[in-house]
């Protein structure tokens, strides 16, 4: 048997010695060394020797297996090095020339608008109120009743609300304010939140108005809060926003939902406050409306009126946008133009 394992190893010696490839060498494991090669079929008569001869054919038989797999692994790193060298001198790059250009995706306008908003509101203490709080299909109860607007308030006729079908007293909510609603029934005081999200108007579409829009709600309610304290916050977001040199008003204005109540405007970006086309030749551009929670919101809640005092604004993301970028029609942003979105 001796003789035999002889003969095998130096015949895969000779099959290695002439191999001149990765595939020749893998051939000559498998006819040796694998599970049905040479050597394990003249192993498995090593059972039917004696102990001695056991012992002495064994320790050979694994001596010249070992030298043949290290003779193998030798030759198999030669010839994929050498191959490699082949291959990487075939398909040599210059990496002079220049890369083929890929264009990148860029974040929405609105998106980025209302992530900057989002920001300036988070560093003032405001936190982003849950998605389940801030439902964009809403009923009367909370886009209307629970705000203070009366049942013949113009803003509920279907000319002005989505009204869902077969589904009594169900809407597209008209505005974020039912968030402050929900959030109130949900949270005791103190409440600093805001509440981004989608709304929907019955409106005809044109330059300045869309069908459905962005809006940022926003809700502060503790004890002691006043009409300065609103100022106060909404004067240092536009600072943030447009830029320390952005004059601002307020204007004295109604919400059914807020006493007193005020309009914000910042002066126009177009003309500088001279007056031009844009601004109606006033020098001034709205940017949000806001005012003081109405005691009947409040009760509405089961807050007390006597203990507690808060504000509330609401502002337009698309407006925003279009007054710090200086864009003239609402519906570029719903277009998928490309080259608008690219500027951004």
């Amino acid at each position: 048997m001796k003789a035999q394992l002889e003969n095998i190893y130096n015949s895969a010696k000779s099959d290695i010695s002439k191999a001149v490839s990765i595939a020749e060498i893998d051939d000559i494991r498998l006819k040796y060394l694998s599970r049905k090669g040479e050597f394990n079929s003249i192993k498995k008569g090593l059972k039917d020797l004696s102990d001695e001869e056991k012992r002495t054919v064994g320790a050979f038989a694994n001596q010249i297996t070992e030298e043949l797999e290290n003779l193998l692994k030798e030759k198999h790193d030669a010839f994929y090095q050498k191959e490699m060298n082949e291959r990487l001198q075939k398909d040599r790059i210059d990496i002079t020339l220049s890369g083929k250009y890929v264009p990148q995706g860029k974040v929405h306008p609105l998106t980025s608008t209302t992530d900057e908003i989002v920001s300036i509101f988070q560093n003032l203490g405001f936190s982003v109120v849950a998605p389940e709080l801030s439902p964009e299909v809403e009923t009367e109860y909370y886009n209307f009743d629970m705000l203070n607007v009366p049942k013949d308030h113009p803003a509920r006729d279907v000319q002005d609300t989505f009204y869902v079908k077969d589904f009594a007293g169900v809407v597209l909510r008209s505005q974020t304010s039912g968030a402050q609603i929900h959030v109130m029934e949900n949270q005791k005081p103190p409440i600093k939140v805001i509440a981004p999200g989608r709304v929907y108007r019955n409106e005809n579409i044109n330059a300045r108005k869309n069908n459905f829009f962005h809006q940022i709600e926003g809700l502060y309610v503790d004890k002691n809060i006043t009409f300065g304290d609103l100022k106060g916050v909404l004067n240092e977001f536009i600072r943030l926003y447009f830029g320390s040199a952005r004059p601002t008003r307020f204007r004295s204005s109604f919400f059914p939902f807020t006493e007193p109540s005020a309009e914000v405007d910042v002066q126009c970006i177009m003309c500088q406050g001279k007056g031009c086309r844009t601004c109606s030749g006033t020098g001034w551009l709205e940017v949000l409306g806001c005012g003081m929670v109405d005691t009947n919101v409040l009760k509405g809640v089961g807050i007390d009126p006597d203990v507690y005092t808060g504000f509330a604004f609401g502002m337009g993301v698309e407006r925003l946008a279009m007054l710090k970028y200086a864009i003239d029609d609402i519906r570029l942003f719903f277009n998928n133009d490309k080259r608008f979105l690219e500027q951004f």
